[in-house]
């Protein structure tokens, strides 16, 4: 029976065309696995889950899962995990890194404080649902390959990002897809690089495509500007808010302004929310290893967070007269602090707000991002008067970024999610031009089928190699010196390997190859007609044509080797090893000897 040609099936239930709520079903060899579970906070309604009706008809998700894997901490990758496992239902395995595992529950549990504690939800997740959840969280350490089956096993790769953030090779058999999650090909002040091992080559390779448009302008130059704006709003009496999540951006701009503040001698109030470098400094001392070198190095002499001109968020200082800067969460101004003091600053033509990062469309910052003057906030119409300054320091891939992870490796098929529509069909163009390699961006709901290339294992006794080798000891052989004859059945999605007489007795697990071997024949300028005659008496069916002889339908073939005929090239395939030796001979005879290996 000749092997099916495996599909690979993958459905955006989130993130299709859109950023926030990700959450992609890829099925591999029959196993379904979730990719992200999250929340898209430009919702308050059911439209921020992702669709898991798409599931099992809306039943629980245990019998048609295998697992499910995180792929970092952000809320719109990991926010709607309770709500799945323990309100629709998923008793299975659910994978993520160790520093998503500690970090994961306590955003979830802040963001359920400020969805019911504070907004007054009452249909939401509970403290209860997020620790049970959790209960089945199982910690993936770097490379460490986990067989999440007999079949199916999974590898964490590094991702930069934020801390913990993983890509994710998902394999079964001899296929597998690379989930990148959100990365980062660039280190920053505090994080590497993404990486993956020398050698991946998934057969799909899905990923973000945030910032697929962007090509970013030097860093330095980024960094400089955002420290000029800073500079000139509190030294005309402004205030600024950053909106930040607590952990990633937050620590990278510490660090600049921190230093920025040292140097030009600033005496300018910097206040962070409560409990945001607290939680920071414990979860980067746990996992340091996750950073950077250079953090690293200085961690062991000194608390990398503890800062001389950055403070803890004293109770009303927002509302106190005079300059000041203050990180603020969440980021994306959808709830919490950052929303309560720009409520307070927004009408102040003499403050700033400055966006450091994507915000999701819906959300306040989206909206303030997109120049609007009046926004209703919890009921109540505020005036947009503040100086608005988006400046990305968003630690995701830009085009040139995500072009380089492709490069590396040299998938089959590139599939685009998290990314609005036209940028992705911008970055589709510039895949499909550079690479030629088949680009998807399905949106939510809609199934993409992609048929591997197959792969196939031929067990070649080690003798056979070595005589082929012996005969031709071309350079160019020593990878693989045999050619298969692989026949495609289009109709039956089947493929086969041409059979080889005197193969009739293997069983079905092993599949007979034609081998091909050849020998380079040197000597005098050959006269083509006469060594067809010749030759007639092995084939009288034998055809001269214009670049050689074929001989038995192509299943031996003598080629000139080069343009003075001086050197010929004897092909034949294993089953006609029994003519070999006579037809051989009958070149020689006619033109010279053999090559001696």
């Amino acid at each position: 029976m000749a092997p099916k040609i495996p599909e690979i099936k993958i459905v955006p239930l989130g993130a299709g065309q859109d950023v926030g709520r990700s959450c992609i079903l890829i099925t591999i060899g029959a196993k379904n696995i979730m990719l992200d579970c999250g929340m898209h906070m430009g919702y308050q309604d059911d439209r921020r889950f992702p669709d898991f009706s798409y599931i099992g008809g809306g039943g629980r998700l245990t019998d048609y899962i295998d697992c499910v894997i995180i792929s970092h901490f952000h809320l719109d990758h990991c926010g709607s995990l309770p709500h799945m496992s323990e309100i629709v239902g998923y008793d299975g395995p659910i994978y993520m890194t160790y520093p998503t595992k500690a970090i994961c529950p306590v955003l979830l549990e802040d963001y359920r404080k400020v969805q019911c504690d504070i907004k007054g939800e009452t249909n939401f997740f509970t403290s209860d649902d997020i620790k049970n959840c959790m209960k089945k969280v199982i910690g993936c350490a770097l490379h460490e390959i986990i067989q999440v089956d007999d079949e199916l096993s999974i590898r964490a790769f590094y991702a930069g990002h934020v801390l913990g953030a993983a890509m994710f090779e998902i394999r079964h058999g001899d296929h597998s897809v690379l989930y990148t999650g959100d990365y980062n090909m660039t280190p920053d002040r505090h994080l590497g690089a993404a990486r993956v091992l020398p050698g991946v080559r998934p057969t799909v390779l899905i990923s973000e495509s945030t910032y697929a448009t962007t090509i970013r302008d030097s860093k330095r130059a980024r960094e400089r500007d955002f420290l000029r704006k800073v500079h000139e709003c509190v030294m005309k009496g402004g205030k600024v808010i950053i909106p930040v999540f607590a952990l990633g951006r937050a620590q990278e701009l510490c660090i600049l302004l921190e230093s920025y503040w040292e140097r030009m001698a600033l005496t300018v109030p910097i206040y962070f929310s409560q409990g945001l470098a607290e939680r920071a400094n414990q979860y980067y001392r746990l996992f340091i290893s996750w950073t950077n070198e250079n953090i690293r190095k200085t961690f062991v002499d000194r608390n990398m967070f503890e800062f001389k001109h950055i403070r803890p968020m004293e109770k009303g200082c927002e509302d106190q007269p005079g300059p000041q800067v203050l990180f603020s969460t969440p980021g994306m101004l959808h709830g919490g602090q950052s929303l309560k003091v720009f409520k307070k600053w927004c009408s102040d033509p003499l403050n700033m707000i400055i966006m450091p990062g994507y915000c999701v469309a819906g959300t306040v910052g989206a909206r303030v991002i997109n120049g609007e003057k009046k926004i209703e906030i919890d009921g109540k119409m505020h005036d947009i008067r503040l100086g608005v300054e988006y400046m990305s320091f968003s630690a995701h891939a830009d085009a040139k970024g995500i072009m380089q992870l492709i490069r590396q490796c040299e998938p089959q098929h590139v599939m685009f999610v998290h990314g609005e529509a036209a940028k992705m069909e911008f970055l589709k163009a510039k895949v499909a031009k550079e690479y030629n390699i088949p680009v998807h961006m399905p949106a939510n709901g809609e199934t993409v089928v992609i048929s591997a290339q197959p792969k196939l294992d031929v067990r070649v006794p080690l003798e056979k190699i070595d005589r082929s080798l012996s005969l031709d000891p071309n350079p160019s052989k020593s990878e693989c010196p045999f050619v298969g004859n692989f026949i495609y059945d289009q109709e039956n999605e089947s493929l086969q390997i041409a059979g080889a007489s005197g193969y009739d007795n293997l069983d079905d697990t092993c599949l007979p190859i034609a081998l091909s071997m050849s020998e380079i024949i040197r000597g005098k300028k050959v006269c083509w007609k006469s060594l067809s005659n010749e030759l007639l008496i092995y084939d009288p069916q034998l055809q001269l044509k214009d670049d050689g002889i074929e001989m038995f339908s192509g299943e031996v073939t003598i080629l000139a080797n080069n343009e003075s005929d001086t050197e010929v090239e004897l092909v034949w395939d294993e089953c006609r090893q029994q003519w070999f030796t006579l037809i051989r001979q009958t070149i020689t005879d006619l033109i010279g000897q053999p090559v001696q290996a």
